[in-house]
């Protein structure tokens, strides 16, 4: 089987002159190189595409694939993570991870906490906000936690992104309504412990592997997995396999979460703890990060006995079984 490999390499962004912030959810080479070496190591023979604009000039000479490993985050507008699902649905090729849809609602955190919230899956109260008037009609109790409505990384999150006044409301959300171009999902704050949960498979054939809890060191910005944070995670977080009641808890509502949203394959559901305890969804990652030392999704994998390998393995054969292939 021939696999083709979409991704978003941030060293070619960065020689045309994006910025670092710009270009921080792109992949470096050693997570291709990894995710090739896998496929490699389990059989398959590997074609490296590159992103959007490659595909295009790739499918353009009449290439194809049996199946196509996509990582492509894109980069222009809401939907960007949807273009080369798209592309390659228009050419009726197989791809790992979700389809267009689920990648264009799950990126809007908005639309997303609406499906889930619809479904019965406890996720805190929240409103998207695009101008200065729905900022000032923002009726929810603080304190508040704000923050981009399409963005990953943990872009536009710093230590001022939990508020506790309308005053810092509004300040924080004009701060960053210019810089990101986008709406901003405001919610209620919750105070408790952080995790988040790997899920792999599709549907009813879904599990999780294991949840991690996100423990913030003196160094770390305060109040969320911020950009900084994770940028240095070395130095700010460490993290933990958590097996205890609360575990069992989290996995519940991320399967129930990954299920109702259709998500396929692989990925993260990010969960934190109401001042009761009770797990609340925050989002999904449904094209969670797959550099084999540093992305959470890997770490997970690592702290569980699981190698690199065998998690692209699963991923693999999530995809070739609901494709048929």
């Amino acid at each position: 089987m021939v696999v083709g490999l979409t991704y978003d390499l941030r060293s070619d962004y960065l020689k045309e002159g994006f910025s670092e912030e710009e270009t921080a959810e792109f992949d470096k080479e050693e997570t291709v190189a990894g995710i090739e070496g896998a496929l490699q190591g389990l059989g398959y023979t590997t074609d490296r595409i590159g992103h959007l604009r490659q595909l295009v000039q790739r499918l353009d000479k009449g290439d194809r694939w049996d199946l196509v490993f996509n990582i492509c985050e894109g980069l222009y507008g809401v939907g960007r993570e949807a273009q080369v699902p798209a592309l390659l649905d228009a050419y009726n090729i197989p791809y790992t991870f979700s389809d267009t849809l689920i990648l264009a609602l799950t990126l809007h955190k908005g639309f997303t906490k609406n499906v889930v919230r619809d479904c019965g899956i406890p996720t805190p109260a929240f409103t998207v906000v695009t101008n200065n008037e729905e900022i000032k009609s923002v009726t929810l109790p603080y304190p508040l936690f704000i923050k981009p409505v399409a963005e990953g990384t943990g872009k536009g999150i710093n230590s001022k992104s939990k508020v506790d006044t309308p005053a810092e409301l509004e300040k924080i959300c004009m701060e960053l309504l210019p810089v990101y171009k986008q709406g901003l999902i405001i919610e209620t704050y919750l105070p408790g412990r952080e995790f988040t949960v790997a899920i792999v498979g599709t549907g009813k054939e879904a599990r999780c592997l294991g949840t991690m809890e996100v423990l913030f060191t003196e160094q770390a910005e305060a109040h969320g997995y911020s950009y900084i944070n994770k940028a240095f995670y070395e130095e700010r977080v460490t993290y933990r396999i958590v097996d205890e009641p609360v575990a069992r808890a989290c996995e519940e509502v991320a399967l129930s979460a990954w299920r109702v949203l259709n998500c396929r394959d692989g990925g993260r559901v990010d969960l934190r703890l109401d001042k009761h305890g009770v797990p609340g969804f925050i989002e999904v990652n449904p094209l969670a990060g797959l550099n084999p030392v540093h992305s959470d999704l890997p770490i997970i994998c690592r702290l569980q006995g699981i190698e690199y390998q065998q998690l692209i393995g699963m991923i693999m054969e999530s995809a070739q079984k609901r494709s048929n292939l």
